[in-house]
C-alpha cells in the first residue's frame, strides 16, 4: 500500500516572532505542516519547499506583504495568498485582491474564519488546477491553441472585452473557462482594476450571500467584524461568478438585483450599496434545460447571457494537443527540477487519440504523473497511463 500523501504544506510570513509561534500552533493542530518566516526575502528563498498556500502579514519589515504579493503572482499564479494586517481597511483589501489575494482578514484574527479560508482556499486550488498560460508569450496570447475552434474563442474575447456586457461562457468542466474569464477582464478597459474570482457551487448555500455581498458585525454566530464582498471589492473591475447555475433561487433574485441596478444590501446592514462591476459567468450546465424546469430564473438567464461564448472541449480541438503536450512537459518539468523530457511519436499519438472526459485539465493532470515518475529522459507509450 502506498503512503499517504503529505499533508499541504503552509507559508506564514509574520515579522512578530509570538504571532508566528501562535499560527504555527493552530495551523499544525489542524494537520498542516507549517514553514515560518520572518519577512519577504525569507519567504521567497522559502518558495524551493513548494508550499501550498502562502499566509502573509501586509505590514513587513522591508519590503511589505503587497509587494510579496505581486512577485508571487508573477512567479507562482496558481499559488493562493491571505493577507493579514491590523490596518484593515477596504482600499487595501481592494489593493489585495486587485493583485490577486485569495482573500483578505483583519488582526486581531478570527481563528475559525482564518481556518476556513485556508481550506477553501487549498480547495479551490485543488479543484481549478493550473492556469493555463503561455509563459513568455506575445502579449494577449495567455490560451494555448491554434485550432479553428480556438480561433474562434479569441476572437469573441477580442470583440467582448472593450465592452461592459456581461459575458456567459459555456462549456464542460475542465476546458478553462476561467482563464477565457481573465482574458476578457485583460482585454477590458478595467484591466487595471481587479478582477475577482468566486465559485458559486464551492461555497455553502448559507455563507455565498455574505461572500458576495459582505457582511455587518454581529449579522451572524461568527461575524465578529464587518467585512466587505467580493462585489464590493471588485469595484470598478471584473467579477467571475463561475459555475453560476449553482446558484439557489434566493441568491438568484440577489444577483439579479445587482445586475439591473448595481445595487446591493450587506448581510445584516441597512444600507444600500452601489458598485460598478463588470460581470463574467460561466457554467457546465444547459441553462435553459435549468430555466424550463424551473431551477434556474429566466430573467437572470438572459441578463447573464448577452453574449455568450461556449468553450470547445478537447476532443472537438484535439490539434491542440500536441502544443498544449510540449507546454504542461516543459512546465511541470522545470518545477519538479528536470530536464525536460523528449516525447517519442507512439506516445504522442496514444495522447492525441485519448478520450480526455475532463479535458485540458485531465492532460495536465496526466503529464506531470508522467513527468514525476518519469525514468529516463524520454516519454515512451508505456509511460502514458
Amino acid at each position: 500500500m502506498s503512503a499517504p500523501p503529505p499533508a499541504p504544506l503552509i507559508l506564514v510570513v509574520e515579522d512578530q516572532a509570538n504571532h508566528r509561534k501562535v499560527l504555527q500552533g493552530i495551523l499544525a493542530a489542524e494537520g498542516y505542516r507549517v514553514l515560518a518566516v520572518k519577512d519577504a526575502a525569507a519567504a521567497r528563498a522559502a518558495l524551493a519547499e513548494h508550499p501550498a498556500l502562502v499566509l502573509s502579514d501586509l505590514k513587513l519589515p522591508g519590503e511589505d506583504g503587497l509587494s510579496l504579493l505581486r512577485g508571487l503572482k508573477a512567479s507562482r499564479p496558481g499559488l493562493p495568498v491571505i493577507l493579514m494586517t491590523a490596518f484593515g481597511n477596504i482600499p487595501a483589501a481592494v489593493d489585495a485582491m486587485r493583485w490577486g489575494a485569495h482573500d483578505f482578514l483583519t488582526k486581531p484574527l478570527d481563528f475559525a474564519e482564518l481556518k476556513r479560508l485556508i481550506a477553501k482556499a487549498l480547495a479551490a486550488s485543488t479543484r481549478e488546477g493550473k492556469e493555463w498560460v503561455m509563459e513568455g508569450g506575445e502579449e494577449g496570447k495567455a490560451i494555448v491553441g491554434k485550432s479553428e475552434a480556438m480561433a474562434a474563442v479569441h476572437r469573441l474575447v477580442r470583440k467582448a472585452g472593450p465592452a461592459s456586457a456581461t459575458v456567459l461562457l459555456l462549456g464542460e468542466t475542465g476546458t478553462g473557462k476561467e482563464l477565457v474569464a481573465a482574458a476578457i477582464h485583460a482585454a477590458s478597459p478595467r484591466r487595471e482594476r481587479p478582477f475577482i474570482k468566486v465559485h458559486c457551487g464551492a461555497i455553502p448555500e448559507d455563507l455565498l450571500e455574505a461572500e458576495l455581498f459582505g457582511h455587518e458585525k454581529g449579522a451572524f454566530t461568527g461575524a465578529l467584524r464587518e467585512k466587505p464582498g467580493k462585489f464590493e471589492l471588485a469595484d470598478g473591475g471584473t467579477i467571475f461568478l463561475d459555475e453560476v447555475g449553482e446558484m439557489i433561487p434566493a441568491m438568484q433574485v440577489k444577483l439579479l438585483r445587482v445586475l439591473q441596478s448595481g445595487e446591493f444590501d450587506r448581510v445584516g446592514g441597512t444600507a444600500t450599496r452601489r458598485a460598478d462591476v463588470r460581470v463574467v459567468a460561466a457554467t457546465n450546465q444547459d441553462l435553459l434545460r435549468a430555466v424550463a424546469d424551473k431551477r434556474f430564473r429566466g430573467d437572470l438567464y438572459y441578463r447573464l447571457n448577452v453574449i455568450p461564448i461556449p468553450i470547445p472541449p478537447l476532443r472537438d480541438r484535439r490539434e491542440d494537443i500536441p502544443e498544449l503536450v510540449d507546454f504542461f512537459l516543459e512546465r511541470h518539468a522545470r518545477k519538479n527540477g528536470r530536464a525536460k523530457p523528449a516525447l517519442e511519436p507512439e506516445a504522442l499519438e496514444a495522447l492525441c487519440a485519448a478520450r480526455w472526459d475532463g479535458n485540458v485539465r485531465e492532460l495536465e493532470n496526466v503529464l506531470e504523473r508522467v513527468v514525476v515518475l518519469l525514468e529516463g529522459d524520454r516519454v515512451r507509450r508505456q509511460d502514458i497511463p
